[in-house]
């Protein structure tokens, strides 16, 4: 569970269903701050706001906290090339560092050197040395969640453009 994505999730849920941060509140019955720190990722809804959020939006509790999010820009961690870099920066960023150095644990040399060309101020090697070897089932989720979070930013914003 990541909740930088249940954050974007939400937002993006709230947007599409053209529902301001007070719209949502009033309907759940909450403060405006409680869906604002969702949002944030400061928090994640409990339980309670989980059915309500999952019974509004017509979807189950499952799918917010893990989105299955549509593959509108990329399928595979290698085309994270294909991405603007300013853009791949932004969204890499809200990931922390070692998150990254994990998913390019599986990614070509071509990869490697599009990230750190990105994170020059990022000593690659030396946290690759300390995180030490990794399972290749940590590496594929982490890359699922870099792939999730390009795709639903792609979706969010064909959703705003509307």
């Amino acid at each position: 569970m990541n909740t930088t994505i249940i954050s974007k999730y939400l937002q993006f849920l709230r947007k599409s269903h053209n529902y301001t941060q007070e719209d949502l509140a009033e309907k759940l019955n909450l403060s405006r701050q409680a869906v604002s720190k969702w949002e944030t990722g400061t928090t994640i809804p409990d339980l309670e706001a989980l059915l309500n959020l999952s019974r509004l939006y017509g979807i189950t509790i499952n799918n917010l906290l893990e989105p299955d999010i549509p593959s509108k820009r990329i399928k595979d961690f290698e085309q994270i090339s294909f991405i603007p870099e300013k853009e791949l920066k932004d969204t890499l960023k809200q990931f922390d560092i070692d998150s990254l150095v994990i998913a390019l644990m599986g990614a070509s040399p071509e990869t490697n050197n599009l990230c750190e060309r990105l994170f020059p101020d990022v000593d690659f090697e030396i946290i690759r040395n300390r995180i030490g070897r990794v399972k290749i089932e940590t590496v594929e989720k982490m890359q699922n969640q870099i792939i999730s979070m390009i795709n639903l930013q792609a979706v969010s914003e064909k959703s705003i453009d509307k």
